[in-house]
């Protein structure tokens, strides 16, 4: 746990104005953030140029999404050149919303997880089950199964943070317990071991997303398999900070 560096992003999704963000950037770049954990805000497309010249160099931008491509005719799309293109280095892929809302499959978050890493794109890779996956037992089966694809296009681990986010923790108010966090997440570094590597369980980062708030997020980050988080509504508060700094 000491040798992997705590990792915090914030998932702003489809929220914010300049003005707003304007507010928020300021807050972060004048809070103390522990210097020990690695910091990565999510922004909307629109804005990723305004957040990367606003935040402080120390703190990383992440686009929400991207295409599997370059470029050529898909409206609507950003390419990882793009991202790249707005000095941003980060991008989340798979997210929940992205395969329950927008229909993504499996195979096509796979092929964006490729493309952003052979565009030099640290990947942020959600995984997840839903409620009623969870009550049929089915938690470990789906969140292998979609970890399976994005392992198999991952060369290089270290630009690579797994987010475990069960879907049915995600802007409900309920949190998995830190007991069910720590349980997927162990699950998670052991199917790595054995279906990936030894160096890849023990280095790759695996974050909890789901309602986390600055009430949850020690106990949470306590958790010996637990090594940061992926924050939805919090992390446009000012308790992001705290939620920063759980292992202050």
């Amino acid at each position: 746990m000491a040798s992997r560096r705590f990792f915090v992003g914030g998932n702003w999704k489809m929220n914010g104005t300049r003005e707003s963000l304007a507010e928020l950037m300021t807050h972060l770049n004048t809070s103390n953030l522990h210097e020990q954990t690695e910091v990565v805000c999510g922004a909307p497309f629109v804005y990723l140029d305004l957040v990367r010249s606003g935040l402080d160099p120390r703190i990383g931008v992440a686009a929400q999404n991207c295409y599997k491509v370059s470029r050529g005719a898909f409206t609507g799309e950003i390419s990882p050149a793009m991202i790249k293109d707005c000095g941003v280095d980060w991008v989340i892929l798979g997210h929940s919303e992205r395969r329950h809302v927008f229909g993504e499959t499996d195979e096509l978050i796979g092929q964006k997880v490729a493309h952003a890493l052979e565009n030099d794109l640290a990947v942020i890779a959600c995984i997840g089950e839903k409620l009623e996956e969870r009550e049929a037992g089915t938690t470990e089966e789906v969140v292998f199964a979609q970890t399976q694809v994005i392992a198999e296009n991952v060369k290089d681990w270290t630009k690579v943070v797994l987010a475990y986010e069960p879907v049915w923790a995600i802007g409900t108010g309920q949190t998995a317990s830190p007991d069910q966090a720590q349980e997927v997440h162990h699950k998670l570094r052991a199917w790595l071991r054995t279906n990936v590597s030894d160096d890849v369980a023990d280095s790759v980062r695996i974050i909890y997303g789901g309602s986390v708030t600055s009430l949850n997020c020690r106990e949470l980050a306590s958790q010996a398999d637990v090594d940061g988080f992926l924050v939805g509504g919090a992390s446009l508060k000012p308790e992001f900070v705290d939620i920063i700094n759980a292992r202050a």
